[in-house]
């Protein structure tokens, strides 16, 4: 690799990282700051001794799904939607669904589902405001990151092409901000290092 190639990639890396930092400058009122909602939210769940489901399409969905790992890590009773082992949701449980454009129709339906068999549905969003899935949320955490309802692509207008199109920013985001919520719960649940790799499977 030269020189100038190092240099180009250490400068891509800097803009996408401080891209996805700045989303974390931007103000959430008059919703809570999404980190302490989670970290809130899940260590209620932890101390009552229920469960924590996790849902989000595409990209969104791999991002939970590597939440979803982190929490069984911490000792947390965490499922996956659709995983052939998730059990019913019942009171006291906890649906933590992302629907960064504000809709998906998979989603609205799994949090209305989620709340008629009394659990708890916290929404991740970009759209707070006009999405449909907000309807269905007892608690929304607002993402405040661009996704594909507003990446500016005007029919037959060209644009410069960014380095992170679509609903990357949100997912970016949402990577770094779950990375935050384990710091920060672990601390919480007083989870040590050693306890939180001993439950990583050794089936690998």
């Amino acid at each position: 690799m030269t020189s100038d190639s190092k240099e180009e990639l250490v400068s891509m890396a800097t803009q996408i990282c401080n891209q996805i930092a700045s989303i974390f400058s931007k103000p959430t009122h008059p919703y809570p700051s999404p980190l302490h909602l989670l970290v809130t939210e899940l260590s209620t769940v932890a101390s009552h001794k229920a469960r924590v489901f996790l849902y989000g399409v595409g990209r969104e969905g791999l991002m939970l799904k590597a939440l979803c790992m982190r929490l069984a890590h911490l000792g947390l009773q965490a499922h996956l939607v659709f995983d052939m082992t998730t059990p019913p949701i019942a009171a006291d449980d906890l649906l933590i669904a992302s629907a960064g454009p504000g809709g998906f129709s998979t989603v609205d339906a799994l949090c209305a589902v989620a709340r008629a068999h009394g659990g708890r549905v916290v929404l991740l969003t970009a759209q707070p405001e006009s999405g449909s899935c907000v309807k269905h949320a007892d608690v929304v955490a607002y993402v405040a990151a661009q996704t594909m309802a507003d990446d500016d692509v005007d029919a037959g207008e060209v644009k410069s092409r960014p380095l992170l199109p679509m609903g990357s920013v949100y997912e970016g985001a949402l990577f770094v901000l779950f990375e935050m919520v384990v710091y920060k719960l672990g601390e919480v649940l007083g989870e040590t290092p050693e306890a939180v790799r001993s439950r990583h499977t050794n089936l690998e």
